[in-house]
């Protein structure tokens, strides 16, 4: 059993343990006082793990109710978000209730936005399931939906009671989630961890993966817990994230997954920095190395220019320009704001 504190504005704490899941109604109580928990998943992850964390939940004295939605990232709308609220209501959801997202990303944002914003905030733990989920978007408390222009336009911040994750529901995931959470844990490496970054060149991360979990949400807690509310250093975490949504985007959000995005919008932005000078040599060559290691994309199918007219949109871009993250080297990074009017001038 790993644990990690995380002292925001409201405090919580994050389990990591194998069979964790099972258990779940026992540490939600320890946090809540709720009569009702309604729990949310996608279509993929409810056969798997529903009924199991029901059943623990009911043991704590929990009323339970299970809100499905299709599985997909072409599912994080507001049109979903609005159902949820539904199925609140008809279950008498009250402010004092509890919702539990189980599932990857796309669950744990939806459910954290549903959460924030029904009767203006209840609590909601995550649960989450996919490689990306556990190492990245189930920590730090940002929660949205995408809009057509683009992702995660419309959110809120609004921190989980509590965050398990239990690493064995790892054992079920296709390669291509895999892939998703791989490209995050990459990106800690490169903006915060050369140790990290070497232990991913020098074994195999899927061996000693409790480890690397564990080192990714201490990284990512460090840096939310200092800029809760995304004003300062936590910009530090889109490394690779800019390009990466315009890869996404151009994608149709369907060609490529997020963190897959992520590695790609990566290689790209450090390729350029290097041949500018701003970053070590050989810096993208060992990105890439990583990436191939690991069996992902590591070519675009997209034009520099495509990319960076898809950009324009980014929830980032302030003004007329975006802040886009360089590193160094591998572990250091540092925030770089570029002028639209300035953008085929430095990236070519």
């Amino acid at each position: 059993m790993k644990t990690i504190d995380v002292q925001t504005g409201r405090p919580y704490k994050i389990y990591i343990d194998r069979g964790i899941m099972n258990m779940a109604g026992s540490y939600i109580r320890e946090v809540s006082d709720a009569i009702r928990a309604v729990i949310v998943s996608d279509s993929n992850v409810a056969p798997f793990y529903a009924d199991r964390v029901a059943a623990s939940l009911r043991e704590y004295g929990f009323e339970t109710s299970l809100f499905v939605f299709e599985a997909g990232e072409e599912r994080k709308r507001l049109s979903v978000i609005e159902k949820m609220y539904e199925h609140f209501y008809e279950h008498n959801i009250t402010r004092t209730d509890i919702v539990v997202a189980l599932g990857g990303g796309v669950t744990g944002d939806m459910t954290g936005f549903a959460a924030a914003t029904y009767l203006r905030g209840i609590d909601f733990v995550q649960i989450p399931t996919t490689l990306l989920s556990q190492v990245d978007s189930s920590v730090g408390g940002k929660t949205g939906v995408d809009l057509p222009s683009g992702k995660n336009l419309v959110g809120a911040f609004w921190q989980p009671v509590t965050v398990l994750i239990d690493p064995e529901t790892l054992s079920t995931l296709p390669k291509k989630y895999m892939n998703d959470g791989m490209g995050e844990i990459i990106k800690y490496g490169c903006i915060k961890s050369p140790s990290l970054f070497e232990k991913l060149e020098k074994e195999n991360a899927f061996d000693i993966i409790d480890d690397i979990i564990y080192e990714c949400v201490c990284i990512k807690r460090d840096v939310v817990v200092n800029d809760e509310r995304d004003r300062g250093e936590r910009a530090i975490l889109n490394f690779g994230h800019t390009f990466g949504h315009a890869i996404e985007k151009l994608g149709g959000y369907s060609s490529v997954s997020h963190g897959e995005a992520v590695a790609l919008g990566s290689l790209l932005i450090t390729g350029i920095t290097e041949n500018k000078g701003i970053t070590e040599e050989g810096t993208t060559d060992r990105i890439l190395s990583l990436l191939k290691k690991y069996d992902m994309p590591y070519k675009s199918e997209y034009t520099i220019h495509q990319i960076l007219e898809a950009t324009r949109g980014d929830k980032k871009s302030s003004g007329k320009g975006l802040n886009f993250i360089f590193l160094r080297e591998i572990g250091t990074c540092f925030i770089n704001r570029i002028s639209f009017d300035k953008f085929v001038e430095f990236f070519g």
